[in-house]
């Protein structure tokens, strides 16, 4: 299966909107948040996206269908290391979950945004750490580092954010 990654543009704000309000969904279980007065969650930082050069957006598309989308920065979650990109935010539809689509996705991200990544993940959405781990271990044959309970990343609900640092290509 083919999946290709295509790059946000500002025509396509209100189909990344819909996609992380699926998104923030799902994440509200972890982090317990609730919907505004429309029944929405939000994305404040959407916007920056588009005017920001620090930031990107990628769809992940398969045979022409949406199937997530990737987001990535260059403000670190953590400031004393090091850092070159973020993974501020990684979404694939549960049609396409454990399709290897994420994997391919992450790597593509990877391939255009070489160099030091940190990348925090809630310690409650499971499938979202056994991905991550099989991920980043296998991009960077081992070489990594996680950080449980990493200080100062908090969630909305008070949990402390795990956090990988790495390298890609690893060095």
């Amino acid at each position: 299966m083919a999946m290709e990654l295509v790059q946000v543009t500002l025509e396509d704000r209100e189909i990344l909107m819909n996609l992380l309000e699926k998104y923030l969904y799902e994440f509200s279980q972890y982090e317990e948040t609730e919907v505004n007065g429309l029944g929405l969650y939000g994305y404040e930082y959407l916007d920056y996206y588009f005017v920001e050069k620090n930031r990107w957006a990628y769809f992940m598309k398969v045979e022409g269908k949406l199937c997530g989308f990737a987001m990535v920065i260059t403000l670190p979650e953590v400031e004393d290391r090091e850092t070159d990109f973020q993974m501020a935010e990684f979404f694939v539809l549960h049609k396409y979950r454990g399709q290897g689509i994420g994997f391919l996705a992450f790597q593509k991200v990877l391939a255009l945004h070489p160099g030091r990544w940190q990348l925090k993940q809630h310690p409650k959405n499971l499938g979202s750490t056994v991905f991550w781990e099989k991920s980043i271990d296998k991009v960077t044959t081992g070489k990594y580092e996680l950080v449980k309970a990493y200080p100062g990343t908090f969630y909305e609900d008070g949990t402390l954010g795990d956090v990988y640092f790495f390298s890609y290509p690893s060095s």
